[in-house]
């Protein structure tokens, strides 16, 4: 499937506001992976799929993960969460995506884990600093992402759990290992 096709299927999907941070993310996520030597067509629609289940209806999402036996940690967490796999699984399920490493950029560009591929953080980031995007610190992570993919995915890590500890919300455990693995990653580094 083409951009153009892609984009007309998510569309009716969500509201006006998320139809354009999508475009926003599918712009990023280029421009991300011309930068940093990843397949900018493998970007472009996990870009453009990333929130396709964002909207969709929790009860809905909750039996996919029942059904297709996904992580049942992610019961009771909400669209915020659950988008992000139930969002993979309409990807391989309705647009016929079997690319693994594709499927998992859209897994997890919510909640991060261990061990990112280079187009899992491209997506992570691209998701957090489109143009679109206006909260305090932005445009540091913006300067980050056109230095270093890695720092600029810790940053962005760190910028999430610290609004989720700021704002008393619980994290889930996979953020957490997340973020350990970038900080023992940041250790070995020096």
């Amino acid at each position: 499937m083409e951009r153009e096709q892609y984009l007309a299927e998510i569309k009716p999907r969500m509201p006006e506001k998320r139809y354009i941070h999508t475009v926003g993310v599918m712009e990023t996520a280029i421009n991300l992976a011309h930068k940093y030597g990843e397949d900018v067509k493998k970007a472009e629609t996990a870009a453009i799929l990333h929130d396709i289940a964002k909207y969709a209806d929790i009860e809905w999402m909750e039996n996919i993960v029942r059904d297709e036996k996904l992580d049942e940690r992610l019961i009771g967490w909400g669209s915020e969460l659950l988008h992000g796999p139930v969002g993979a699984y309409i990807a391989q399920s309705e647009f016929g995506i079997t690319d693994e490493e594709l499927l998992n950029a859209i897994r997890f560009h919510t909640t991060g884990r261990a061990n990112m591929s280079r187009l899992e953080k491209i997506i992570f980031v691209a998701d957090m600093i489109e143009p679109n995007r206006r909260f305090d610190g932005v445009d540091r992570l913006r300067k980050k992402a056109q230095k270093n993919l890695d720092k600029a995915m810790s940053a962005c890590v760190r910028h999430t759990l610290a609004f989720l500890i700021d704002t008393k919300q619980p994290i889930y455990p996979l953020s957490i290992e997340c973020y350990n693995d970038m900080m023992n990653r940041e250790d070995s580094e020096g």
